[in-house]
């Protein structure tokens, strides 16, 4: 077997402690030097000077280990001196010694006190919101610009946007609806048997799915669907630089890719709803038929009678709001994606986080505020 290549020591004389460099230290030998560094330990953290008198090559990679495991052991590598180096291997040691992101050693991480992490969450949150305004801002003035200029808008990708974001997300907003209605009206059920009243299951169903259950149930849905993905395909875009050749052809990347997103997504969320509410009163009446004895005649006339228009144009209206608030969130997060694919899966997370709290928060603001107008 061959001997294993020695790349460096540590020497001791005269009071100093010197990290003598062997051989070649280059790209092609980084891992085999990283691992010999390493073996020296604690030693390493006493070096004040570097011979180089039996180093054969280094380039900026070599450089680049040597510094970085002197810094890891605590060492500013500022302070470093080095002795008989060949000057091509002081200037590409200076060189990098110049560009290493701090001169002095690393510091271990500063443990915060409760104080102190609550104010820098308080801060992003504060800054989050900040960013979300601002895209709120740049998207209502490209929204302007194309109302007044007809020519900007983008049909295509609109009519793409409407089928991604409406047509394909009928079946599980249809399904998800119609088990909650089955669901509601099941619990609402087993308390009024105990009194008789089974016909008021349909007053307590048809006012809770069409005010507030559909409304929010079909958001979530689609700030796990529609958000995710626009956060995913701006994010890849960004990462690919498509925004930026974009942005090259002298394009807004808010006109040509975030505009028809959002608009698509402000007129499918209101069907969506709509088709939520039919759903879930379809699975209140599968509900009433075979466990309450109220037949679909006495449940659409009892409908009729107890669900007052107004629930329903409520529980639409919020709609809008709540798709505005999803694709703001969903396509600012992806346009602030960094140039890194970590940075797409961290920043879909967040939005699908993002929109669904939003969306309680915003229906919460809007209960209050009908209550107070008495709707």
């Amino acid at each position: 077997m061959n001997a294993p290549i020695e790349f460096c020591r540590i020497d001791s004389g005269n009071g100093a402690t010197v990290l003598t460099l062997l051989g070649r230290w280059q790209i092609a030998q980084a891992d085999q030097i990283a691992i010999a560094m390493s073996m020296l330990g604690k030693t390493l953290g006493e070096v004040r000077t570097i011979d180089g008198k039996g180093l054969g090559a280094m380039d900026t990679a070599g450089a680049l280990v040597l510094l970085s495991r002197l810094r890891t052991a605590g060492i500013d590598p500022g302070t470093i001196s080095l002795a008989n180096f060949d000057p091509s291997h002081t200037r590409i040691v200076e060189v990098v010694r110049s560009r290493l992101p701090s001169a002095g050693p690393i510091q271990a991480g500063k443990a915060y006190g409760l104080a102190n992490r609550t104010g820098q969450i308080a801060s992003k949150l504060g800054m989050t919101l900040l960013g979300h305004v601002d895209f709120l801002g740049r998207v209502v003035f490209e929204l302007t610009r194309a109302l007044r200029q007809p020519g900007l808008l983008r049909p295509r990708e609109f009519m793409a946007q409407l089928g991604q974001t409406g047509v394909t997300a009928i079946p599980v907003v249809a399904l998800v609806t119609f088990l909650i209605g089955v669901v509601f009206a099941y619990l609402l059920g087993l308390q009024a048997e105990q009194y008789g009243a089974n016909v008021f299951v349909v007053d307590g169903t048809a006012l809770g799915m069409t005010r507030e259950f559909a409304p929010i149930i079909v958001a979530v849905i689609v700030a796990g669907r529609s958000g995710a993905a626009f956060t995913a395909q701006l994010g890849t875009m960004k990462l690919t630089e498509e925004i930026d050749a974009i942005r090259t052809l002298g394009l807004s990347a808010d006109q040509v890719l975030v505009l028809p997103r959002i608009a698509a997504l402000m007129v499918t969320l209101p069907l969506l709803v709509f088709i939520g509410d039919v759903a879930g009163l379809l699975g209140a009446m599968v509900i009433g038929q075979t466990m309450l004895d109220i037949t679909p005649h006495t449940f659409l006339d009892r409908l009729h009678t107890a669900l007052d228009p107004k629930h329903v144009v409520i529980g639409l209206c919020k709609a809008p709001f709540f798709a505005l608030l999803i694709g703001i969130i969903g396509c600012r997060m992806g346009i602030s994606v960094e140039r890194d694919t970590r940075s797409i899966g961290i920043n879909t997370t967040s939005t699908v986080v993002q929109s669904i709290v939003s969306v309680i928060i915003l229906d919460a603001i809007f209960a209050v505020i009908f209550q107070k107008l008495g709707w």
